[in-house]
């Protein structure tokens, strides 16, 4: 998916990971106005995809508790000239050692990803590394999130959004 945004301001993202079948009402309002949605995994049904799809176009990849879904395990979008890689499992540490040869070929400014539960915002070697944090129900008291980016030729600036 390639999305350009004016240049004002930028490309609104949504950011979500790990719903795991459940998608909270607020994501509808916190994601009003975005440009596209990207998921990074452990969507649990198709069925939030395509909720997600009735708020912007959506991006979306399998997560290690995604079986039976029919979404790859990386993809590659471009936004306001950026190249975002979206995959679950990184190691923001190492992501190329973790994404693989996707991640050389691509070389993104940018990588979503999701698993571990926590959000994340960094930059490591010139790549912002951004984990949306958890999104599904709530469960043993563990914090839960979404994100918003906006892409720009400045950078991207990520604001984390509790649910």
């Amino acid at each position: 998916m390639k999305t350009s945004g004016s240049e004002a301001s930028g490309v609104r993202l949504g950011l979500i990971s790990d719903t795991h079948g459940f998608l909270d009402p607020q994501v509808f309002t916190l994601f009003e106005g975005v440009d596209a949605i990207l998921h990074a995994g452990d969507i649990g049904y198709a069925s939030i995809i395509q909720e997600l799809e009735g708020i912007a176009p959506v991006t979306a990849v399998l997560g290690n508790n995604d079986a039976g879904l029919d979404f790859r395990l990386t993809e590659v979008m471009e936004a306001a000239g950026r190249k975002i890689l979206v995959h679950h499992i990184v190691n923001p540490r190492a992501p190329a050692e973790s994404i693989g040869d996707r991640f050389r070929s691509a070389q993104p400014q940018a990588v979503v990803f999701g698993h571990t539960h926590q959000p994340f915002h960094e930059t490591l070697h010139g790549v912002v590394l951004i984990n949306p944090g958890y999104a599904g129900r709530p469960r043993f008291k563990l914090a839960r999130s979404v994100a918003t980016a906006v892409v720009s030729a400045d950078g991207i600036a990520v604001t984390f959004h509790p649910l």
